[in-house]
């Protein structure tokens, strides 16, 4: 039987694309784990393999991967643990600067910056990681736990994460992104995507963090222009830790009690999630409240739809300006949606619900002059429809499973 001339091409090119003597480097932990295993993620080759085995890592530095595709995998989240508690530099544990990069099944502790951070790593896939700073909430501890950055192609997946000073998982200045199944508490953000298009956040539980979910774009940065993103089935519920962010970070002004934010953002959607007692409210919508130079960039939210979304409890203590005249007015508890009231018209879609625009006249004025007000979203519109797929490639599944 003869092959035809497409089959042989496409039998040709995976033959080339596999690697041909892809290998396990067993790296154990004990007496110079530090050097060992920098020195594996040194030798790896594409196609390898380096697997943690059981046992607490104790590492005075960071360590660094760039090599396209290995597979960093441990024993299991609780079982192959990377302590930095006693780490001399202020970096983060882990730097990933390759593409094709699996990272799975292992923990970082303590670090004094980031937990794991991967950059321009195209097609990278964390999978039950947990990044923890044991001594709970701390301005001291590293800003992010699990932080993609200008990447194409991040899935996040099962990880749990906990004690970030500013964002548990965050995603930043990346496309055609999947965060999913993930718990994340005692952060300042649970999970922030910022200047970042094509995102799924799906399945996943954020709890007492300051902030559940946050969508931001933000000004002056390589990538602009963040949106398209979906925000659907996750449980957002008891974000109620005081915020611990540096002074100066952008997160340092979320409001305890946020369940999801979205700043500044183009055509988002807040579908089918169940959020809970999230004290100062369950949705805000809001624009860039601090001066900018940058002539592209919109402060404004736009296109934003808040829909089929469950609420209970919440918005009963809102760390808000000026909060107590309109817990007065309302009851005791703000509506679920509220939006800033900065900007010509209204920036979204509640399906006929009511929701509190707390009339701020523009973003250099205080609430002195604001005029809130509850309203119904009640004119017919269309609803804004998603420019291109939501989340990671379909191929990284493959690399998540067991």
């Amino acid at each position: 039987m003869r092959m035809s001339a497409t089959l042989i091409a496409a039998a040709s090119a995976l033959a080339l694309a596999a690697p041909l003597h892809a290998k396990t480097i067993e790296v154990a932990a004990g007496d110079g784990a530090q050097g060992r295993l920098q020195e594996a993620l040194i030798l790896a080759e594409p196609g390898d393999t380096v697997q943690l085995g059981a046992g607490r890592f104790v590492l005075t530095d960071g360590l660094s991967l760039d090599v396209n595709g290995v597979t960093v995998r441990g024993a299991g989240m609780d079982a192959s643990v990377l302590d930095f508690t006693g780490q001399k530099g202020a970096g983060e544990g882990l730097l990933v600067t390759s593409d094709d990069v699996t990272l799975r099944d292992f923990a970082v502790e303590n670090t004094k910056g980031d937990g794991i951070k991967s950059k321009g790593a195209d097609n990278v896939v964390y999978y039950r990681i947990r990044v923890t700073w044991t001594g709970g909430p701390k301005e001291t501890n590293g800003a992010y736990g699990i932080y993609p950055v200008s990447s194409t192609g991040v899935l996040v997946d099962g990880c749990k994460v906990s004690g970030a000073s500013d964002a548990g998982i965050y995603v930043g200045q990346s496309k055609a992104i999947t965060v999913r199944y993930n718990y994340v508490e005692q952060s300042v953000a649970g999970i922030e995507i910022e200047n970042s298009r094509d995102a799924l956040v799906t399945g996943n539980l954020v709890t007492r963090n300051t902030g559940g979910i946050l969508v931001f774009d933000l000004p002056n940065l390589p990538v602009m222009g963040g949106g398209n993103t979906r925000i659907s089935g996750n449980l957002v519920v008891g974000n109620d830790t005081p915020n611990f962010a540096p002074k100066g970070n952008i997160v340092a002004g979320v409001p305890r009690g946020t369940g999801i934010m979205v700043m500044a953002n183009d055509g988002v959607w807040i579908r089918a999630n169940h959020l809970a007692n999230n004290p100062t409210g369950h949705v805000l919508v809001v624009s860039y409240p601090k001066p900018f130079t940058d002539k592209t960039y919109n402060p404004l939210p736009r296109n934003i739809v808040v829909e089929e979304n469950a609420y209970v409890g919440g918005g009963d203590e809102p760390q808000l300006p000026g909060a107590a005249p309109l817990l007065a007015a309302l009851g005791g508890r703000l509506p679920p949606v509220v939006w800033d009231g900065i900007g010509p018209q209204m920036p979204f879609v509640t399906n006929g619900k009511a929701f509190l625009s707390l009339g701020i006249p523009g973003p250099d004025v205080g609430m002195a002059e604001a005029k809130p007000g509850l309203v119904k979203d009640d004119k017919a519109r269309t609803l804004p429809t998603p420019t291109a797929p939501f989340g990671a490639p379909a191929a990284l599944d493959s690399r998540a499973r067991p």
